[in-house]
């Protein structure tokens, strides 16, 4: 049976559509990510899924039944922190318990191996409120721990972590994980979905591929990405640029530009010496194999972090 199933699934806000034929299938213990730019329609899917948001039309099914039917099996972690800011990590924790029946001697002994298991057993009875961004997270992680869990939905758990935090929260996400709870991610972030076994990409509301990260990158961006840093930007710099890149496709970067081509390592010296005859001097430059962000910008002609040149 799939964990989660969704076919021809919509949702509008009035004239909005936001999700606008929504078709895809995690089975058990299957790490799947979904990505795309802020408004693309992820967290108003994960929010459906949750039963918090209810859809017009379309099937959805956790474990063969409605959400509605399954809440008592899904874990949802919000992009906004939900713990009581008042109470320590372990009262948290005892509270969620409470909710899901359980109580006593019996909920003080499930929670201290829970908190083990997250690496917050030091500052198990520290205040919420005065958790790192990271220690938050992994509490709040810690709710899919409990019985009964099947389906750990992620909604931007990493937004707001610094890299040192956001690698230990998936290292901790991959400890966790096990053939009978599937994760749901939602992220905007390349490299966290390249962490999955299966990834979606979505983009005003549909999604338009899905595979492997390998897959993905191999089917979609096979040439290799050349980052190019340039002391100034502009039409002109764009313009010869686009000159190198397969396809002309280019897209502008905080500090300069990202250009595609199948030989990068010989592109680039021509590239430089093209730029260095216009008057415009380069600052760093780098070849690397494509990233599923760069696959999202191959199929869209939008970057999801970055702008693209007209």
């Amino acid at each position: 049976m799939h964990s989660i199933f969704a076919q021809d699934l919509k949702k509008s806000y009035g004239d909005q559509k936001v999700l606008d034929g929504i078709n895809l299938t995690v089975e058990d213990g299957e790490f799947y990510a979904l990505m795309g730019p802020n408004g693309s329609g992820k967290s108003t899917l994960s929010s459906i899924m949750a039963s918090i948001t209810k859809y017009d039309s379309g099937i959805l099914e956790i474990h063969g039944k409605t959400p509605e039917q399954t809440r008592e099996m899904i874990a949802y972690i919000p992009q906004e922190n939900f713990s009581i800011p008042q109470l320590s990590g372990r009262e948290n924790l005892i509270y969620f318990a409470s909710v899901l029946g359980i109580g006593g001697q019996d909920a003080r002994d499930l929670v201290k191996q829970i908190i083990k298991k997250v690496g917050l057993t030091a500052d198990a009875d520290k205040q919420f409120s005065r958790y790192s961004g990271g220690m938050k997270k992994r509490l709040e992680l810690a709710t899919a721990l409990f019985p009964g869990v099947r389906v750990l939905i992620l909604d931007e758990p990493t937004t707001g972590l610094d890299p040192a935090a956001r690698r230990d929260f998936f290292s901790l996400l991959k400890n966790i994980k096990n053939d009978q709870t599937s994760i749901f991610l939602i992220t905007h972030f390349g490299s966290d979905a390249e962490s999955a076994s299966k990834v979606g990409l979505i983009h005003q509301g549909k999604i338009i591929a899905e595979g492997t990260p390998a897959t993905l990158c191999m089917q979609y961006a096979p040439e290799e990405a050349i980052t190019i840093e340039t002391a100034v930007q502009g039409k002109d710099c764009g313009a010869i640029l686009k000159v190198f890149s397969n396809e002309q496709k280019i897209a502008q970067t905080p500090n300069g530009y990202r250009i595609y081509a199948f030989d990068g390592g010989q592109v680039l010296p021509v590239v430089v010496k093209a730029l260095n005859q216009a008057g415009i001097t380069v600052n760093r430059t780098e070849v690397a194999k494509p990233t599923l962000e760069d696959v999202f910008f191959k199929l869209t002609e939008h970057r999801i972090q970055e702008v693209q040149i007209q």
